[in-house]
């Protein structure tokens, strides 16, 4: 099925370039130059299945856009910029985005990172062994992709809760990180332990009532994250179906270090 994607980006030469290199690999490519225009394409109940955002743009930039299309959206955004500092990783993290790719790149490159997160995204509607999750704080519906923390809504974004997904799919399991990053993320990204310690700290911030000392998503050291095993009264009978990678013999990890921090090392 032939995706959408909307390329906001005020170079019209790289514009032309790489639209018409997507259009080559059986992508429909709708062009804008600026954030505003984006914004404006999604606001008259258009499609597009990802979002190609250039950060440096005139008027509206790329940051506030990814902030306002989030509001929009739940489709991927990919951030296009030249800043390739931490603080500017964690900015477009914080605003919405799923992913960033540094100028100048391989266009092969970022199709193959387009392509992991429209496989997520296609993915998102699985049928889960827990349906709904209640512990009298935290609430967790993943078919219905709710999330609620003492009754009230949680923002989550895409990347967010996919995360969160793999986690209460294989509750009271390890998780590696390997096995998290293929599954969040894809395939690619095995080794962007960064992203994944910078996800769990927003995950932590947004579902812990003390991201501190963190209840839900626990750490095992050097190994990577569980969610608290539920408990019969939390969730059907349904057995966990773990992710690839996840070994049996990690349930005999010394779990007293589960209390620490969201700065934790992995």
């Amino acid at each position: 099925m032939e995706a959408t994607v909307l390329l906001a980006d005020d170079s019209a030469e790289f514009t032309e370039m790489l639209q018409a290199y997507l259009e080559q690999h059986n992508y429909k490519v709708v062009t804008v130059s600026s954030g505003q225009e984006a914004i404006d394409y999604l606001s008259s109940n258009q499609h597009a299945d990802v979002i190609l955002l250039d950060v440096m743009m005139p008027g509206l930039d790329g940051w506030e856009a990814c902030r306002q299309l989030r509001e929009l959206t739940n489709v991927p955004i990919l951030m296009l910029t030249a800043l390739g500092q931490e603080t500017d990783l964690v900015h477009g993290l914080d605003l919405g985005a799923d992913d960033y790719v540094v100028k100048p790149f391989h266009f092969s490159e970022l199709k193959a990172r387009m392509e992991a997160h429209l496989r997520r995204a296609r993915m998102s509607g699985w049928e889960s062994p827990y349906p709904a999750y209640s512990d009298g704080d935290l609430y967790i519906d993943l078919p219905n992709r709710e999330v609620r923390l003492h009754g009230r809504h949680v923002a989550l974004s895409p990347t967010e809760f996919r995360l969160l997904a793999c986690l209460v799919r294989n509750a009271g399991i390890v998780v590696t990180h390997r096995s998290l990053l293929s599954e969040v993320w894809g395939r690619n990204y095995v080794r962007d332990i960064r992203s994944l310690k910078l996800y769990i700290r927003y995950l932590r911030q947004k579902i812990e009532p003390d991201p501190a000392q963190p209840r839900y998503v626990l750490t095992e050291w050097g190994i990577g994250y569980r969610f608290r095993e539920l408990t019969p009264a939390a969730h059907s009978s349904t057995p966990t179906i773990p992710v690839h990678d996840v070994s049996s013999t990690f349930g005999s990890y010394p779990r007293d270090r589960d209390t620490g921090s969201a700065t934790d090392l992995l």
